[in-house]
């Protein structure tokens, strides 16, 4: 019985031992990653949650004005009525297209009058305004559409709500480009990819006035690729939405164009 426990203890050799040193300390090294990334994870979670609670209190507190169209006149005031150059310059550039002459009286010229822009401060110092809502029932997406002074704080935004990355004003005439995260859960635009053709977008401006717009074409294209933020709609009122595909190398595109 000796002779056994003895040949037993000198077969742990030098070599066995510095192995089970490295299986420890790698055990040891994969419960801390471990925990690490778990916690990475809660925090990220915690984070999404927190933005989508700052976009729904940004929801509830839209103050909408739902004042009537009327013509553009001298005694409105201007601080209140905003005027699109996109608008007429879509038009222009599409007759132009079709060698078209195209005058314009700005006497007939229909403006929504709305009510004033919300200001808000992100956490950064970012300046942003509310300038509408977005509800896609098919996907049970409900958030407002905000805009920063310039693109450069876009980042910031993109963790507070949808936001608006190019073209025309909410409902008017052109193409209003909104980008959102695809956090790949039930937020913001994770689930846009689901859309079909034919499903329902609701716009809703400032004024309070809701226009639907019907999904009639979804793409992925490269990030450097820009020509679904085009203008030229034909006059019509077109909406684009921007997401991340699920491997963020690629954007998902979906098109929309006014109900009538």
């Amino acid at each position: 019985m000796n002779q056994i426990l003895v040949s037993e203890k000198l077969y742990v050799t030098p070599e066995l031992k510095r192995k089970k040193k490295i299986f420890k300390f790698e055990f040891f090294l994969s419960v801390f990653l471990l925990c690490i990334l778990s916690s990475y994870a809660i925090y990220a979670e915690y984070d999404r949650n927190k933005s989508e609670q700052v976009s729904k209190e940004i929801l509830e507190n839209i103050n909408y004005d739902n004042t009537e169209q009327r013509s553009m006149l001298p005694d409105i005031n201007t601080d209140t009525v905003k005027v699109e150059d996109d608008v007429i310059v879509v038009i222009l550039n599409q007759a132009l297209e079709n060698n078209e002459e195209v005058s314009v009286d700005e006497e007939t010229i229909n403006v929504r009058v709305t009510a004033e822009r919300q200001v808000a401060t992100a956490e950064d110092g970012s300046i942003y305004y509310t300038i509408g809502e977005i509800t896609i029932p098919s996907i049970n997406v409900n958030y407002p559409i905000i805009q920063g002074e310039n693109l450069d704080n876009i980042d910031t935004l993109l963790k507070i709500s949808i936001c608006k990355f190019h073209g025309a004003e909410p409902n008017e005439v052109g193409n209003l480009c909104l980008v959102g995260h695809n956090y790949k859960n039930s937020k913001f635009f994770s689930k846009i990819q689901n859309l079909n053709i034919g499903d329902i977008i609701e716009i809703k401006d400032l004024s309070g006035t809701t226009i639907n717009y019907a999904v009639y074409d979804k793409f992925i294209v490269k990030p450097d690729n820009v020509e679904c933020t085009s203008q030229l709609t034909d006059g019509k009122k077109e909406i684009t939405l921007i997401t991340c595909t699920n491997d963020n190398k690629q954007r998902y595109i979906v098109k929309a164009r006014e109900v009538k």
